[in-house]
């Protein structure tokens, strides 16, 4: 998809379709009283669309209620052949993240009529972020899994033209950095889309290289045999019962001139199909554990947004790629493995084999020089029955760095809550023969999970990212595809901008200082910080 930044009128503007979001400005009602009658405000002071939208809206069948869509075809006095109006809810809560929706909402509606070009009306409140917000919402929606269907339909939006205000050099950055987050949010989704069959741990390994080798990432692979070389036994425990080779992805960024420290460490989880191993899952709904690679994807997604977005910190990506399955050579309940660090761990259920992998992949990232580490993964199923298929879980064993985050998701929009994971817990993944146990039992799982990450990351300050519940979209919505949501790099990219010493910036980029984006609502209102156009990463 083309974007264009156009900085002229938006009613003289030649276009298929026009695109302006309206807001509810209606007061609440105060002490449970009615609720107030419906104030629409289009988000554009261009008197022309103003006037070409007044009878519509003076008919009350445009209330700006959230997603609510309103098309007027040869509308009087517009260039346009279409005006779209799309409801972004109340006036005093709308943001980036409506936005971020409204753009992908549009483009999925237009393509589902044929249209190949369209534009939208930047709200001049929100700056700069709504030029990225529009890029990176549009992108998200123009995207469709159905790679495999022989008639498939290929709908796609070929220009995108944003109408906005402002500093063009601002704009024009923001507009790059929307382009570059993404672009890296869509290549996560098509990594997680592939079936097993067609994403082993060696495919992954390649499309992960040449991703490294277009953006100027450094990329080393580890095979079977090194793994075992570097004494990784909870990592090739899972890995043991599969005819295909374990792979071990390290990507580096490494600007010239950054700072020692901090150095982020990025690890993922790339179970590339999980039968469950001996502990085997149920038939019904296997097919979808194609998905288990899904924080592996994102920590692929989130590097390659790193090395085009160019903050001023070193960062290392580590990919645990591996199959789970059952066969002669599986590990079996009541196996005993020992960890790189040396813990040992008592396999309780083969089934929950995403933490050994991980427990290998953090303790190798602190000894490649990892001050900070974020690991992401479909962990566990309890976190779906404690946050549903909304939030996905963070734990931290350190506030500062999880206020740091925290800050981040304002600017990514991606719903996640935090989880304990206090030292109360620990007991009960102790084990009568070894160190611990991989599960804690039925209560807490996705906490006891964590607890086990948290014994392989010693004093580092750490987050683990449990995205079992939004990695997967269960149900098209109007801004995202029924599939895979790329959940996680969008925040990770984020961070890492402001997660950087400095946002200096020699290579041609967009820097950290001039291009990272704060998330804004309309003046007067304020937005809520933990709100998701993607709960499930759209």
């Amino acid at each position: 998809m083309k974007t264009i930044l156009h900085t002229a009128a938006a009613s003289q503007l030649e276009t298929e379709c026009l695109v302006v979001a309206v807001v509810d400005n209606a007061a609440e009602s105060k002490n449970g009283g009615k609720a107030a009658k419906p104030k629409p405000q289009l988000l554009t002071d261009d008197k022309s669309v103003l006037n070409a939208a007044a009878d519509l809206i003076a008919s009350g069948e445009v209330t700006g209620k959230m997603l609510e869509s309103a098309l007027l075809h040869k509308p009087p006095r517009l260039k346009a052949k279409r005006l779209l109006l799309l409801g972004g809810g109340k006036a005093k809560s709308f943001s980036s993240t409506e936005l971020r929706k409204l753009a992908g909402a549009a483009v999925r509606a237009l393509k589902a009529k044929g249209v190949k070009s369209f534009a939208i009306v930047a709200p001049a409140s929100l700056g700069a972020v709504a030029v990225k917000a529009i890029v990176e919402g549009a992108l998200v929606g123009d995207f469709e899994p159905n790679y495999y269907q022989s008639d498939r339909e290929d709908k796609k939006i070929d220009k995108l033209v944003i109408v906005a205000k402002g500093d063009e050099k601002a704009l024009q950055a923001a507009m790059k950095q929307g382009r570059i987050i993404g672009e890296a949010q869509n290549f996560t989704r098509d990594l997680v889309n592939e079936p097993g069959n067609r994403m082993t741990p060696t495919i992954l390994a390649e499309r992960a290289q040449k991703m490294c080798d277009e953006v100027g990432l450094q990329c080393e692979v580890f095979g079977g045999e090194k793994i075992r070389e570097l004494k990784m036994g909870a990592f090739w425990s899972v890995a043991q019962g599969s005819d295909e080779d374990p792979k071990m992805i390290i990507m580096r960024y490494e600007p010239a001139g950054a700072p020692e420290k901090p150095v982020l460490g990025l690890v993922g989880k790339g179970i590339t199909f999980d039968s469950g191993g001996i502990s085997i899952k149920p038939a019904d709904g296997m097919e979808k554990m194609k998905y288990d690679m899904a924080g592996g994807a994102a920590m692929i997604g989130a590097m390659r947004a790193i090395a085009q977005l160019k903050p001023n910190m070193r960062v290392i990506g580590i990919v645990c790629a591996s199959e789970n399955m059952p066969s002669g050579k599986a590990q079996k309940p009541g196996d005993v493995q020992i960890a790189m660090s040396g813990k040992s761990i008592e396999i309780i259920n083969t089934d929950a084999e995403g933490r050994l992998v991980l427990a290998d992949g953090l303790h190798y990232a602190r000894q490649l020089g990892a001050t900070h580490l974020i690991d992401a993964a479909t962990l566990t199923g309890a976190v779906v029955v404690a946050l549903g298929m909304v939030n996905a879980g963070v734990f931290a064993n350190d506030d500062g760095f999880y206020n740091r985050f925290n800050a981040a998701l304002a600017n990514s929009g991606e719903k996640m809550w935090r989880l304990p994971a206090e030292d109360d817990y620990r007991d009960m993944i102790k084990s009568d023969i070894a160190d611990i146990k991989n599960t804690g039992g039925r209560w807490g799982g996705a906490v006891t999970a964590a607890m086990f990450l948290k014994e392989f990351v010693g004093d580092t300050p750490w987050i683990h990212l449990d995205i079992a519940g939004v990695a997967w979209m269960e149900d098209a919505k109007p801004w995202i595809a029924k599939g895979p949501s790329g959940i996680a790099v969008r925040s990770l990219a984020e961070f890492a901008q402001q997660f950087a010493p400095d946002g200096a910036d020699s290579s041609g980029g967009v820097s950290a200082s001039s291009a990272t984006i704060k998330a804004k609502s309309v003046p007067g209102t304020q937005a809520a910080q933990k709100k998701s156009d993607s709960g499930a990463g759209s």
